[in-house]
């Protein structure tokens, strides 16, 4: 998992969310202020991104695919919350994913509650059974980070 300070972490969420081929479970630790992304085994010994930490889960990784099997991947998504390109997702150049003439196809399946996070106090921000992928590919991470870093810099000397 890569924890970063969530300013960050939410910034770089929004940009993968957006921009990218999409992004896999994240948590928000709200006590430690963090978001941590879950990315493939391994990436623990190639991680050196400034202000981030990169951790094995126990040795043995994160089993995605045992909370995954509490719901489909990608379903329950939220209105906007497709990255721009996809089905369903509402730039403002048309109508939102309910108002679509398919509503009436009826009420979508009640979706199974998200799998409780891995570490204590944490919070699902983007759930495995919505993610978009198992983990978050950590070079389009990287990049995301990087990109965040520079946004939230630029903020900072307008204020």
């Amino acid at each position: 998992m890569v924890t970063v300070p969530a300013r960050q972490g939410f910034e770089a969420a929004d940009l993968l969310l957006r921009e990218s081929d999409g992004v896999g479970p994240v948590l928000h630790d709200g006590a430690d202020n963090t978001l941590s992304f879950v990315v493939p085994a391994g990436t623990a010994a190639e991680w050196d991104v400034p202000g981030s930490a990169c951790t094995r889960t126990h040795g043995r990784g994160l089993d995605i695919g045992a909370v995954e099997a509490a719901g489909t991947p990608g379903a329950g998504r939220a209105a906007g919350a497709y990255p721009a390109g996809e089905a369903g997702a509402n730039r403002g150049d048309g109508p939102a994913r309910e108002d679509r003439a398919d509503r009436d196809a009826g009420p979508e399946p009640a979706q199974p509650a998200p799998p409780p996070p891995p570490l204590a106090g944490a919070a699902w921000l983007v759930p495995p059974a919505d993610a978009y992928r198992e983990t978050t590919d950590p070079a389009v991470l990287r990049a995301a980070l990087g990109e965040a870093a520079r946004v939230i810099e630029a903020v900072d000397r307008c204020r």
